[in-house]
């Protein structure tokens, strides 16, 4: 069964709303590399309508390798009110969100990417289908915007990994699964962890990943966007 991997870009202040209007300046040859090389193990992309709408208009029309690799792989836009995708390779999923999504994790070939912790992120996420967050935080205080955990959300992470920007530029980043800690595991993101002050990153140990089983419902699950 292949993964889904979500990478999303984060501010030191916890913020992930609107990336295009503060991380673009940061999106320097480091991240070019690791994104295009996230890409390249990746079939597809999985993404909302939201996401869809901004991702067409900033990227249909670039070129270059990263770009390029975009442009050209596999879309599915998951929407209950999107008719029809028109960017190249784009084609919309109406239908239950959990069930439509488990169906591609079991289909072969390589792994399913996602950006952004959006409406689509968080329902994968609470329903166990996604194997692993990678959090891009950024050298940037925004100030306001939506925060990757919302207000009265439950949904401890357990970090995987944490690496420094090896060129200079100030990014920290982490890797991450659904879980909790135990007696026994390193490190967890909290709800509050990320963003709790605006001068801190959140600082933790190195621990081995959990496997976290795919989870099912009963329950149709629609996004209404």
């Amino acid at each position: 069964m292949r993964k889904i991997i979500e990478a999303t870009l984060l501010s030191r202040d916890g913020v992930i709303g609107d990336p295009h209007e503060w991380a673009t300046d940061y999106f320097e040859s480091e991240t070019q590399k690791d994104a295009l090389a996230r890409l390249m193990a990746s079939d597809a992309m999985l993404m909302g309508r939201r996401t869809y709408e901004i991702f067409e208009k900033l990227w249909s029309q670039r070129t270059g390798e990263y770009f390029d690799r975009i442009n050209s792989m596999r879309k599915y836009v998951f929407s209950s009110t999107l008719d029809r995708a028109g960017w190249n390779n784009a084609t919309t999923v109406s239908g239950d969100v959990v069930a439509e999504t488990a169906k591609l994790k079991r289909q072969g070939g390589q792994d399913l990417v996602i950006y952004g912790h959006g409406q689509l992120g968080r329902t994968l996420l609470r329903h166990g289908l996604i194997d692993e967050i990678r959090l891009a935080i950024h050298p940037v205080i925004v100030g306001r915007g939506k925060q990757f955990f919302q207000e009265g959300e439950k949904m401890p992470l357990r970090l995987m990994s944490m690496s420094k920007s090896v060129t200079g530029g100030g990014f920290t980043f982490l890797r991450a699964t659904r879980g909790v800690r135990s007696a026994a595991a390193g490190a967890s993101i909290r709800p509050g962890a990320l963003g709790a002050r605006r001068d801190a990153v959140p600082v933790a140990t190195l621990q081995r990943p959990k496997i976290v089983a795919n989870q099912t419902s009963s329950q149709k699950v629609l996004l209404n966007v």
